[in-house]
């Protein structure tokens, strides 16, 4: 079974069983989903590049947190959208490989509007 598949069945029971599928609206996921970036982002705030390639142990684990509750919120948002990640990233992913073309960008971090 696809892991996606199992997540958004997971949770759209979760959410069915606490009657919570009233407040998730795309909307609100959405703002979800943007709070807990945020709260991810807070743990790489103020360290070094240096400082945010070897998190201390206690620091990874809350950022694997932040980083679940922001997959959670993103599978739970495209459940509601009937959006079948599987097939969003395969179709972006192609869109990025023409847009940034190995021989135009390798080694550089423009943006495709740049070159």
């Amino acid at each position: 079974m696809n892991d996606f598949i199992a997540m958004r069945d997971y949770l759209r029971d979760f959410a069915e069983k606490r009657e919570w599928t009233q407040f998730h609206s795309p909307k609100n996921l959405a703002m979800a989903l943007a709070v807990e970036a945020a709260e991810l982002l807070e743990h790489f705030q103020w360290v070094t590049e240096a400082e945010s390639n070897a998190l201390e142990p206690e620091r990874l684990a809350a950022v694997a947190d932040e980083i679940a509750d922001v997959q959670l919120y993103l599978v739970r948002l495209a459940d509601r959208l009937n959006i079948d990640i599987p097939k969003a990233v395969a179709a972006k992913t192609l869109k990025n490989e023409a847009k940034y073309p190995v021989e135009k960008v390798r080694g550089s971090s423009r943006k495709y509007t740049e070159y």
